[in-house]
């Protein structure tokens, strides 16, 4: 439900990206930092500053605030996870949409830390997510759903491997 709404507003005030990448930004932001603001979220979402009615602006504060809090408390609990697709839709669909956010990842991540200087296991964080954006989304069959699977839980840990590095 929450990644269809989260496409609907997007769609409905022409973003340029889709749930998955939007989501993919806000994780980023809040990795580098836990303070990130939801106003630089809201701006990179939407290229002008446009007037969002109440719903919708609820809907995306609550959802940037529930990414925060879920990456907060990781140790109590690993319920943060990749807003996407869920698997009920078509393979290609929920492998375009890993593949757009990981690109929002990185960007998010960019967009709050700009030097190169990653510490700890985070250079190859960063040099995986640049591969996954290169993934092939002309995919079917088991084989690929399992890949998919695993790709996804190796990309939901990397996101503490990032957030450790630079909330410790």
């Amino acid at each position: 439900m929450t990644y269809q709404t989260l496409n609907a507003i997007l769609e409905q005030h022409d973003a340029d990206m889709g749930g998955a990448e939007a989501h993919g930004i806000a994780t980023g932001m809040l990795c580098v930092e836990t303070r990130a603001d939801f106003g630089n979220w809201l701006h990179e979402l939407f290229d002008e500053d446009l007037e969002l009615i109440d719903e919708d602006r609820e809907f995306l504060a609550g959802l940037f605030e529930k990414t925060r809090q879920l990456l907060e408390n990781q140790d109590q609990s690993f319920e943060f996870d990749l807003l996407m697709p869920d698997e009920a839709e078509p393979l290609d669909e929920q492998v375009e949409a890993l593949r757009c956010w990981c690109q929002g990842f990185l960007f998010g991540v960019g967009y709050a830390k700009t030097d190169a200087d990653w510490p700890g296991d985070t250079a190859e964080v960063m040099r995986d997510m640049i591969e996954l954006t290169k993934i092939d989304s002309d995919v079917g069959g088991e084989d690929d759903e399992s890949a998919l699977t695993e790709i996804r839980e190796y990309v939901r840990a990397s996101v503490f491997t990032v957030r450790d590095q630079f909330a410790g």
